[in-house]
């Protein structure tokens, strides 16, 4: 891993800790999208996991979830804890202490309280789909993308279908004129 990717890396992980310790959903659900762009990149389990964690811990946050849970300061202490962790082992280039740390953190996530594990389950597994959809938005296979995240191609592509992925600025076609013009512009 080189050092630019360490760097960036490690401020993601900052403004994450920071965005959870001011219950910020927006800045989580940003920081999710550009960790995403990465994973995409590198197809790395690690970033993956991250990108699924930051997004389920946006949601918990958006919807005031954090209200439900017992003991809230303390879980977010312990998220917090186990990203410092996660910046300390990628600074170490230790990648597989860095992915047992968010394994770890998704793990928290999973058993924050009895009351709501159905609930966060759920909020976890829909995070998986949606983080999903990004990537395939980014040119990986539907399997290998399925794979990556260990939900089924069914679930993601009835999700990937629902949504109009040529709506997103990369995917937009030109017009058949424009086509045309390029065409003629390429063989004179």
């Amino acid at each position: 891993m080189e050092q630019g990717e360490v760097t960036h890396i490690t401020r993601v992980l900052s403004e994450i800790k920071r965005a959870i310790s001011t219950k910020n959903p927006i800045q989580l659900k940003t920081l999710s999208d550009k960790t995403i762009h990465e994973a995409s990149s590198s197809q790395d389990p690690g970033h993956i996991t991250l990108a699924v964690v930051v997004y389920a811990l946006s949601k918990i946050i958006e919807r005031r979830d954090y209200d439900r849970i017992k003991r809230w300061d303390l879980f977010s202490k312990k998220i917090e804890s186990t990203i410092d962790l996660a910046i300390k082992a990628i600074q170490d280039k230790n990648m597989s202490a860095y992915d047992s740390y968010l394994l770890r953190a998704r793990k928290s996530i999973e058993s924050i309280s009895i009351n709501i594990k159905p609930y966060i389950a759920q909020v976890l597994r829909k995070a998986a789909i949606n983080k999903g959809s990004k990537i395939y938005e980014h040119g990986i296979s539907l399997e290998q993308t399925a794979q990556l995240l260990g939900i089924t191609q069914w679930e993601l592509s009835e999700y990937v279908g629902q949504r109009n992925i040529s709506d997103v600025k990369e995917n937009l076609t030109q017009s058949t004129k424009q086509r045309a013009k390029m065409a003629l512009e390429f063989f004179s």
